[in-house]
């Protein structure tokens, strides 16, 4: 019991083992379970457990047509997925960084933690609207992508199902582009992570509906398939 429950301490472990039947001394059980220290809990193990409490953030660059680098910057919530909030610029700052998270998160509607990597863009503006706002932050250790693994899947996604197979023009068509890539990935592209689910649940649509139709997403790159009731 004390090897299964590393977290336990003497008094739980004895009244487990009296609601048990077992007629022990608490003196005797501390000769096994005192002194034993919980392990600390790891990075992997912190994001499992709290991932319906974190949002996860980074910046990628996607260069146009006339080789102008454009920022964008993604929010996205690690349990369910979703990206919750996105926006582009050609010039990133700390002010137009923290303004992000004022408008992905309004009417105390926070989460708890702010996923991180240490880019300076995330200076002394942006760390006082996260302490503002209540959120924890949580910058991860230096050039370590592995520690914000959901934020960095999901660029690399964003890059092979749509930012590979298109010559972006300029801020706005990039925008425009993202937005119907953003509400396809979160309400009908289904994730293995979720068990093929979609991060904004979709209802499965039986036979009896009508026969499977389908609509274009960006122009034609993916596409939606529904039912169409008769």
């Amino acid at each position: 019991m004390v090897a299964n429950n590393p977290t336990w301490g003497v008094p739980r472990i004895h009244g487990e083992l009296l609601k048990l039947g077992i007629e022990v001394s608490q003196t005797t059980v501390a000769k096994y379970a005192a002194g034993r220290k919980p392990p600390s809990q790891g990075w992997k193990t912190f994001l499992k457990n709290h991932s319906h409490e974190i949002v996860s953030v980074d910046f990628f660059t996607v260069p146009t047509i006339t080789c102008q680098i454009l920022y964008v910057f993604l929010m996205a919530e690690n349990s369910t997925r979703r990206i919750v909030h996105f926006n582009v610029t050609a010039h990133p700052t700390m002010e137009w960084t923290s303004r992000q998270l004022v408008e992905a998160f309004p009417w105390n509607t926070a989460p708890t933690y702010i996923l991180r990597d240490r880019d300076s863009i995330y200076g002394r503006v942006f760390t006082a609207m996260v302490e503002a706002m209540g959120i924890e932050d949580m910058p991860t250790a230096p050039r370590s992508p592995w520690q914000n693994p959901y934020i960095e899947r999901l660029i690399g996604t964003a890059r092979r199902d749509c930012l590979d197979h298109l010559i972006v023009l300029n801020e706005r068509h990039l925008h425009r582009v993202l937005a119907e890539y953003v509400a396809y990935y979160n309400e009908s592209r289904t994730h293995l992570g979720l068990e093929k689910e979609c991060p904004v649940p979709r209802a499965v649509e039986p036979p009896e509906l009508g026969p499977i139709e389908k609509s274009q997403v960006l122009g034609g790159l993916h596409h939606r398939y529904f039912r169409e009731a008769a």
